[in-house]
């Protein structure tokens, strides 16, 4: 009767279970060779080593080597029969985060210094993980606080208690699901392919965070020029304040004839004639053509920003997009 070797499991394998048939060849020295087939159940709890710089659009290879640990090359020999159709598995196993994308068998030798050489079998699983948890759990909220973030290029640049809540809850709302995807990680010292994702979102609501503090601090600017402009110009203490509006450089000829309407609440008809000379001086004097050149040019700067922003954030991000998925997937 002839007994069946011990063997031994070297085990490179995430949790799985899976039915095991093996058909193996012993070769007994000074003896005929027996062959035998040895069928059964193995449950095995394994361990894989993974390379996560591409996570979560990896693709990992796992593999479960059986030896013996009595018997060397000289007196046991193993190898796989019928090649990959020596391993049947169970078409009802599955895994949650991984799709089993092929497996194939080989055969090695292994050498230890103080026994010898010894047979090895190998089974190499090829593992792709799930997508869809992570897009709709990562990818896609990123996407939209990104896309939420840029909302605030539509809103009137007065409007600051609008825009600055709507900034800082898309920040700190990206921080959060940055701060959920490293928790349920390893910690690992390379970047992941989802990190590069996250902090290039990241990146851009912040910049759009800069960019109404851009605006805002130009609109200011625009102010204060503004005012120094009406202080500056004369004849502006009796109109009412829609006609001050006029007189802070960008008026027109055809503003100061509509002067010639206006009345006073006192009933007393205004000097048009002083108006009309004082604006003609102003316009005439190139200081002050130098002056409201650069207010008409701050003026259309402030605006500008927010209209390129609508253009230009999603442009880039769109980009970003073709390019990291092109790469990873």
């Amino acid at each position: 009767m002839l007994a069946v070797p011990n063997m031994r499991f070297g085990i490179f394998l995430l949790w799985w279970g899976w039915v095991l048939a093996t058909e193996s060849r012993m070769h007994w020295p000074g003896r005929e060779v027996h062959e035998m087939s040895k069928k059964g159940r193995v449950t095995v709890t394994a361990m894989c080593n993974m390379d996560f710089s591409r996570f979560p659009l990896d693709t990992q290879t796992c593999s479960l080597e059986i030896e013996s640990y009595a018997y060397t090359e000289d007196d046991l020999m193993l190898y796989w029969k019928k090649g990959n159709d020596s391993l049947k598995t169970d078409e009802r196993i599955s895994l949650s985060q991984f799709l089993i994308q092929e497996f194939h068998t080989t055969t090695k030798l292994a050498f230890y210094s103080s026994t010898g050489w010894y047979n090895r079998l190998y089974i190499n699983f090829t593992l792709r993980r799930h997508i869809f948890f992570f897009l709709l759990q990562t990818y896609f909220p990123a996407t939209l606080m990104v896309m939420l973030s840029w909302v605030s290029f539509w809103i009137d640049r007065r409007a600051v208690p609008a825009r600055v809540p709507l900034g800082i809850t898309t920040v700190l709302t990206m921080s959060t699901i940055i701060t959920g995807v490293n928790a349920s990680m390893p910690r690992v010292s390379y970047i992941k392919a989802v990190d590069i994702y996250l902090w290039v979102s990241f990146v851009f609501v912040f910049l759009s965070v800069l960019e109404y503090a851009a605006v805002n601090y130009l609109t200011t600017v625009q102010e204060r020029k503004e005012q120094k402009l009406r202080e500056k110009l004369p004849c502006t203490s009796g109109l009412p304040p829609p006609r001050t509006a006029m007189l802070d450089g960008n008026y027109s000829d055809g503003e100061v004839n509509d002067l010639d309407n206006y009345m006073p609440e006192n009933g007393e008809k205004p000097d048009r004639m002083m108006v009309q000379l004082t604006l003609a001086s102003e316009r005439s004097s190139p200081q002050r053509k130098s002056q409201r050149s650069s207010y008409v040019s701050m003026r259309i700067d402030t605006h500008a920003i927010d209209k390129y922003s609508r253009i230009i954030f999603p442009a880039a991000y769109i980009l970003f997009n073709l390019i990291y998925w092109s790469i990873f997937s």
